[in-house]
């Protein structure tokens, strides 16, 4: 079945509309409210000349023949308003890292053609630096979010726009065929926005199959699978990262609740498990360890204080976009024995590819993981899909409904989106192995692999080492130059409060843990690891400490 979001969206509120749909501190709207309030966002587009241009069928995989929207905001009811909106006025929205200076908020607006941009006050001095410099942008919706911000020249205010707005369905024909446009984070190299089809993503990422994997024969099916919905859902991560309002879309296909915390400003611990107590979430979303940790830290303070959290209603935890280690989802199981905790495993390329489910009874692991429908891993040139059992590793791949492209790329599309044995597969670029009894080992993403002496060293499998240590609060793990190895692993750590630093202790848990070889040569101590609010380790800052003085050798 092909289906367009903005109709699933249509069909869902016509079938549960009195049910809570998205619910953000004081502000709670049900289902009718939102798909009215969508409509009046979509209709705003419209009314400007806001479109598709061109059809599918007339582009190649890496154009766009819709406008584009920025979705330059912090997570609120308006991000997602505005982005089911743009899907029904068949307009492109796409995410913008708000922790951008003006010189990569111009960089991203240029690439993504931006004619539209939808934007919290607070970065309203940020976008005026660079207004100027795109010609193109010219319909600006600002956000009342508090900051005191005045109406940039031009722009209207996103509540203004509503109400001026007509609430009725736009008189545009949404198709299959639009796009969903989702950036990279570009933590290892400059953003990318990849290109998919609506009725692609949705079966590939945003929840639109069953739980088997199978895709629903009609949009009727869908309606009746979210009428028995109901489950409340916490993506506590920035909407403006893939996992974020994957997990938000995925409920509102579902016919679910998503519940925003109020602080949406930085990770509050203590606000999360709040919100989790107080609305009774059964599904939250973190992104690996650095949610993990402090929202642990949190959980472990209330314990001693002997004042806990009720959090009974909490069914799953899902880490998403990072690896969760596993002495943290051995303590999460500690603290919530009845929660199953989940490791997801996708890309912007490739949406989901694969999952581990930790409980009480099966205990804690990390890194192998039950591949979905269409992963498969292929050989090193790319040219074939390899049997389980397979030696030595390959690229991890997924095949079926994945993106047409890059915006604007056809060389980089080319390579990532191979053709082979006569089908089409996303190799978004991780390494893994698919072992005899099916499952997948990850061994770790190519571009921040460290050649080492010949060998390959991927990162992860580091940094999950270091973890044992009770020590290390945070690390990342990259290379740095050699002359004796050409390139040698150091570990950048940021140690719990109170800790010493020690290489020859933390040294020795590696090497409990993974050969000789990848332990790190070197360890660098920081007072804090630097990642992207949505919890991404970025690579490109451990390497530039990695080179400084401030370096325990051994």
């Amino acid at each position: 079945m092909e289906l367009n979001l903005g109709e699933v969206n249509e069909a869902v509120a016509a079938a549960v509309g009195d049910r809570e749909c998205v619910v953000w501190g004081e502000k709670r709207f049900t289902w009718a409210e939102f798909a009215e309030r969508s409509r009046r966002f979509a209709n705003h587009l419209v009314g400007e000349g806001l479109g598709c241009h061109t059809e599918r069928s007339e582009l190649e995989g890496w154009e766009s023949g819709q406008d584009h929207l920025a979705l330059y905001l912090t997570n609120g009811n308006e991000y997602l308003e505005a982005m089911v909106g743009a899907y029904k006025a068949r307009v492109a929205p796409f995410n913008v890292n708000y922790r951008y200076v003006a010189e990569e908020l111009r960089y991203l607006l240029a690439d993504a053609r931006s004619t539209a941009i939808v934007y919290s006050g607070a970065f309203a001095q940020t976008l005026a630096e660079v207004r100027d410099d795109l010609p193109d942008l010219r319909v600006l919706i600002q956000v009342d979010d508090g900051s005191g911000a005045e109406l940039l020249p031009g722009a209207v205010a996103y509540e203004d726009a509503l109400a001026a707005a007509s609430p009725e369905r736009p008189a545009v024909e949404p198709s299959p065929d639009d796009l969903y446009i989702l950036y990279t984070g570009g933590t290892t190299g400059m953003p990318k926005g990849v290109l998919w089809r609506q009725a692609d993503i949705g079966v590939s990422a945003l929840g639109l199959a069953r739980d088997d994997g199978s895709e629903f024969e009609s949009l009727d099916a869908v309606v009746e699978a979210a009428t028995v919905g109901g489950m409340r859902f916490l993506p506590s991560p920035p909407f403006m990262h893939g996992a974020g309002h994957w997990i938000a879309l995925r409920a509102l296909h579902g016919g679910h609740t998503v519940v925003i915390q109020p602080n949406t400003a930085t990770l509050d611990p203590d606000d999360v498990w709040s919100t989790v107590e107080r609305e009774r979430i059964s599904f939250l979303l973190i992104v690996g360890d650095a949610f993990g940790q402090p929202l642990l830290d949190q959980l472990d303070r209330r314990r001693a204080e002997g004042r806990p959290y009720d959090l009974s209603s909490l069914a799953i935890i899902l880490s998403g976009g990072a690896a969760l280690s596993a002495p943290l989802k051995t303590r999460f199981l500690d603290h919530l024995p009845a929660v199953m905790v989940v490791d997801g495993v996708g890309s912007s390329e490739a949406g989901g590819q694969m999952s581990h489910v930790s409980t009480k009874d099966t205990g804690a692991s990390t890194g192998t993981f039950t591949p979905a429908p269409g992963s498969v891993v292929l050989d090193d040139t790319m040219e074939k899909v390899l049997d389980a059992g397979h030696d030595g590793d390959g690229w991890l791949a997924k095949g079926g409904r994945i993106p047409l492209g890059y915006l604007g790329d056809e060389r980089k599309s080319e390579s990532t989106f191979p053709t082979v044995d006569g089908n089409r597969w996303s190799v978004p670029g991780d390494r893994a192995r698919l072992r005899a009894d099916g499952v997948i080992e990850l061994l770790g993403r190519d571009s921040v692999t460290i050649n080492s002496g010949g060998e390959k060293i991927f990162v992860e499998e580091v940094e999950a080492a270091l973890r044992n240590h009770a020590d290390v609060y945070d690390c990342v793990v990259c290379g740095r130059p050699s002359e004796r190895w050409g390139s040698e692993v150091v570990a950048v750590v940021q140690l719990r409060e109170g800790a010493t630093p020690d290489p020859d202790a933390l040294r020795a848990t590696c090497e409990q843990h993974i050969a000789r070889y990848k332990v790190p040569k070197a360890f660098v101590f920081q007072s804090a690891i630097v990642r992207s609010p949505a919890g991404k380790a970025d690579y490109r800052w451990a390497k530039s400490v990695a080179s400084g003085d401030e370096v325990a050798s051994g």
